[in-house]
């Protein structure tokens, strides 16, 4: 494993994940507030998404420009191999702390 991902970060990459080709900052803003019940600043957004795609686990470009924003363009999102690779390995160490812990009984609920 290259190292593990942070909570937020996974949860950025998730909802990238889940959003496709409709992910740029506010969307994947508002998408993590509305689940995680959290408000969040867009600045701490933005630093995360620089930091993965430093981390080469995002990419990015920008989308035409729109009426809506007054002529600017939207930057969207996209996960890279990398990304999909660490999002795997952390459900898959996830999944075997959870097998071998003492709490197997909250599955049958």
């Amino acid at each position: 494993m290259k190292g593990f991902i942070g909570e937020f970060e996974e949860l950025v990459l998730l909802t990238i994940a889940n959003m496709a080709k409709s992910a740029y900052g506010v969307a994947i803003l508002n998408d993590i507030s509305a689940r995680t019940n959290r408000k969040l600043s867009i600045g701490a957004l933005h630093s995360t998404l620089t930091r993965l795609e430093e981390k080469g686990y995002i990419t990015s470009y920008l989308g035409e420009p729109t009426q809506e924003r007054g002529g600017r363009r939207k930057r969207y999102f996209e996960l890279t191999s990398e990304a999909i690779q660490a999002l795997s390995d952390m459900k898959a160490l996830r999944d075997e702390l959870w097998a071998g812990s003492n709490l197997q009984f909250l599955k049958s609920k």
